[in-house]
């Protein structure tokens, strides 16, 4: 079941051909509800076909690309804060999440994955 998710995100690379920058991290919350879990994952900014999702044994791995849309030839900055490059994101479970049902939304720069107990 898990690996079906994968058909909804573009593979984007792993975190060893970060091309413009830094590797990001991005904040996540996590919740374990009567169900199973609920994770939420602060990605302001990332198209969701930027973002790869994979799950192995008790490891939740979530990995993609936040691009500038904005910018074009003959824009000069002032500044620069928000990081625009690869992200990646691993949370470890305490027990194995690969059985567990997946469903996920992108709701105000948020993706939030709910992983429901097999």
């Amino acid at each position: 079941m898990a690996k079906s998710i994968n058909r909804h995100f573009q593979f984007v690379g792993s975190s060893k051909d970060v091309r413009s920058g830094q590797l990001w991290y991005p904040a996540a919350d996590v919740y374990q509800t009567p169900d199973g879990w609920v994770v939420k994952v602060e990605l302001a900014g990332v198209s969701p076909e930027d973002i790869e999702i994979d799950i192995q044994g008790n490891v939740l791995y979530i990995a993609g690309c936040r691009k500038d849309k904005s910018c074009a030839a003959g824009i000069s900055y002032q500044q620069l804060e928000i990081s625009y490059s690869n992200f990646e994101k691993t949370l470890r479970f305490p027990a194995a999440i690969d059985n567990a049902s997946i469903e996920h939304q992108f709701e105000n720069g948020l993706l939030i994955i709910s992983l429901r107990k097999a």
